[in-house]
């Protein structure tokens, strides 16, 4: 008789079993390196970056389609994605830490995949996580501080005339201020508007031009009062200045009239004094200028009152950026109808280098002379740099550049004019300037 097979249902739940783990293991599967990782401690306001190693511990190609990151601060920095893992093979996916301000952090990185998997192409879809850790070090940024002078005095200005002086408002604090209004009281006095509301970001400053035109004599006040969101919400400067009849208006006055520096080699520098005079009353002395940057004006702190027959000393310096005459007007201001000039002028001067060369003579006994030969590459090509033939065992070349290295070769030249081949090369570096 022949044997019958009869399976009962247990019989069918294992074999059922079998083939669902021979499908598992022939998918893909992914997997982080560590359930927990510490990115470590960034400074607030940089930001750190860390590999995490992704895994495909199946027998599928695993793709890997999205990659979620959540926690303050945190950010997925890479690869671009889609992105395929082969079997047994291995993916570094990186995680960005910025942190805004102080202390520890916590978060997460989720990847998503899918294998194919059966006849069909079907997909199984599967995740892995990785718990995040990380901490901020530093201060956190401190507010926006408007910082401005407590006062300004715009001197004496002669009636129907005016005066005007900049006033620098900072951002002294951690972060951005804005400034919501200005206004400005005082008889005779007036700013150039700024466009509120007004962005002021931390470390920056801006300059507010404050005009005193007065309308009679005697001293004024005013104040200028500033609204913005900073630590410091209100701030006030306080103004003054002083109207001046026209009979009473001083003069200035410049001594020397001219100056000369005559040679001043580039890239070096020569400083002469001077001084401006008030007479005729006293003069506020509020700004100056130079036509031309190779002369500076130093020593002098504006504005400044001289009073009649008093004198400030100034100091004027020559410092010469290329060879050259050079010129200059300086000018002084004592607000827009008093002024005073003087003509400076000097000579941009090159210092001349030159190389000498000497060399041992040739061990012919037919030799005529000799040539020498430069480069400014160390294999060459060479040219000859001595007009006609060298009988001396020296050489002087004064064609060099400041700043330049030369390559040096000589060659020994019979009575038939045959020519040796090149010597032993010596090098030259020439200074600046």
């Amino acid at each position: 008789m022949t044997p019958v097979f009869r399976c009962s249902s247990a019989c069918w739940t294992v074999v059922l079993v079998s083939v669902l783990l021979i499908t598992h293991s022939a998918t893909g599967q992914i997997s982080f390196s560590s359930t927990n990782v510490n990115l470590g401690t960034a400074q607030v306001g940089s930001s750190v970056i860390v590999p995490i190693a992704v895994s495909n511990n199946g027998g599928s190609n695993v793709t890997i389609s999205q990659a979620k990151v959540s926690g303050t601060g945190f950010t997925f920095a890479g690869p671009n994605l889609p992105l395929t893992i082969a079997p047994r093979q291995k993916a570094s996916f990186s995680v960005a830490f910025a942190p805004q301000t102080a202390g520890s952090a916590n978060g997460s990185l989720t990847v998503y995949a899918a294998t194919s998997w059966g006849s069909h192409y079907r997909q199984r879809w599967s995740k892995a996580s990785v718990y995040l850790s990380a901490t901020g070090s530093g201060q956190t940024a401190t507010p926006g501080f408007l910082n401005a002078p407590s006062s300004m005095n715009l001197g004496s200005v002669a009636i129907g005339a005016s005066q005007s002086q900049a006033l620098t408002l900072s951002n002294t604090g951690g972060s951005s201020l804005a400034i919501s209004s200005a206004s400005l009281t005082g008889a005779g006095f007036s700013m150039s508007s700024l466009v509120l509301p007004y962005s002021l970001a931390a470390g920056q400053s801006v300059a507010l031009s404050i005009t005193f035109s007065p309308t009679a004599a005697g001293s004024a006040n005013g104040t200028l009062a500033l609204t913005s969101n900073a630590s410091d919400p209100s701030i006030a400067v306080t103004l003054g200045g002083s109207g001046a009849s026209p009979a009473t208006t001083g003069k200035l006055a410049v001594t020397p009239a001219s100056m000369s520096f005559g040679n001043v080699d580039v890239g070096s520098t020569q400083a002469q004094s001077g001084s401006i005079t008030a007479s005729g009353g006293s003069v506020t002395l509020s700004s100056s200028s130079s036509s031309n940057s190779q002369f500076t004006l130093s020593g002098l702190t504006l504005p400044a009152t001289i009073a009649a027959g008093q004198s400030i000393p100034f100091t004027l310096t020559f410092a010469p950026t290329a060879p050259g005459a050079a010129a200059a007007t300086i000018s002084f201001f004592g607000g827009t109808s008093i002024s005073a000039a003087e003509s400076v002028s000097g000579n941009g001067a090159t210092i001349q280098h030159i190389v000498a060369l000497s060399w041992n003579p040739s061990n012919s006994t037919s030799v005529s002379g000799y040539n020498v030969y430069r480069s400014t590459a160390a294999a060459g090509p060479y040219a000859r740099v001595n007009p006609s033939l060298n009988s001396a065992l020296s050489f002087s070349d004064s064609t060099v550049q400041s700043g330049q290295t030369y390559y040096y070769v000589t060659t020994a030249v019979d009575a038939t004019g045959a020519e040796s081949s090149y010597s032993n090369q010596v090098q030259a570096v020439v200074p600046m300037p």
